[in-house]
């Protein structure tokens, strides 16, 4: 390894390495960076004689990162966010924030509440790009990797470094197409029908199923989707039902019909998640607030519950 001391290291070193890793080329990062393709390849020379490793080496018609570049990028990453998050504390303007910004959501949270807040973002916050990944089953080192900045999800993970707040509620409804069938008229009704629901992986149901198979509650599920977006397709023009948040019914499910469960259901609530380390940056608090203000304006027209 090269003796070369840490100082010569600086924000763009770290910026080139984080891009040629995640653009997989040349031309990918210098794009990304805004820079020509021979500024990246002396930057990337002075990367090599710093670590004294080649760092990127061809692999058929593209390149390819070594063993010591995958292992440096993450380290690299956090010294950018440390560097990001020194140069705004204290008076934070987000029309300054340059970032990529990672929210980890399935699409029932994230249809419902994201598009109104990448709008938020690109009237006061243009330079922040979003990126929406699916949240599943969210786990503690989603978190603690950084590979998201937020969760939203109705799970959130047990972590005594991780934060949590309530956004909101809601109630479970059971849709069908009524255009195939009437609303389930009773408890027997409902049991005696084919239902519909979501399975995240790995193999973990809706908490409302866990519940009521808990309580004894057998149903027969013919249809398993890994995602509420996916019910529609397979219910309408079929007699299944399916109880999910009734939320739904402003977008995913917008063209079904739904009712009331005709047995006790526990409500849904709705969590913002974090890490402990955000907590006081100027940036992102600036960013749960944008959050918060998006679930007030929706309540406010009615579209949320407590």
């Amino acid at each position: 390894m090269s003796k070369t001391d840490g100082s010569a290291w600086d924000a763009r070193l770290l910026q080139l390495l984080v891009a040629v890793v995640d653009a997989g080329s040349i031309t990918g990062a210098a794009q990304q960076l805004g820079v020509t393709q021979s500024a990246v390849s002396h930057l990337l020379d002075k990367l090599r004689a710093i670590t004294g490793d080649p760092l990127f080496v061809k692999s058929g018609r593209g390149i390819v990162a070594t063993a010591r570049a995958e292992a440096l990028a993450p380290r690299a990453r956090e010294l950018l966010r440390e560097l990001q998050q020194f140069a705004q504390w204290g008076d934070f303007d987000p029309a300054q924030w340059r970032t990529t910004l990672t929210i980890a959501a399935n699409d029932f949270q994230r249809d419902l509440l994201l598009p109104a807040l990448a709008l938020r973002l690109r009237e006061q916050a243009p330079q922040v790009l979003l990126r929406v990944v699916p949240s599943a089953v969210p786990r503690l080192d989603m978190l603690r990797a950084d590979e998201c900045q937020l969760v939203i999800s109705p799970r959130p993970p047990d972590g005594s470094d991780i934060v949590q707040k309530r956004l909101f509620e809601d109630r479970y409804r059971v849709f069908y197409d009524p255009a195939v069938r009437a609303a389930p008229r009773h408890r027997a009704d409902y049991l005696a029908a084919d239902h519909a629901t979501v399975v995240y992986e790995p193999r973990r149901s809706l908490d409302l199923d866990q519940h009521l198979a808990a309580q004894g509650v057998s149903r027969r599920f013919v249809v398993m989707v890994p995602g509420f977006s996916a019910l529609p397709a397979f219910m309408l023009g079929t007699p299944l039902l399916a109880t999910v948040p009734g939320l739904l019914a402003l977008h995913t499910l917008a063209g079904l019909a739904h009712v009331k469960p005709p047995l006790p259901c526990p409500t849904m609530p709705m969590y913002l998640i974090w890490h402990q380390r955000y907590s006081q940056d100027p940036a992102h608090r600036w960013l749960r607030g944008q959050l918060d203000a998006v679930v007030a304006q929706a309540r406010r027209a009615g579209r949320l519950g407590p």
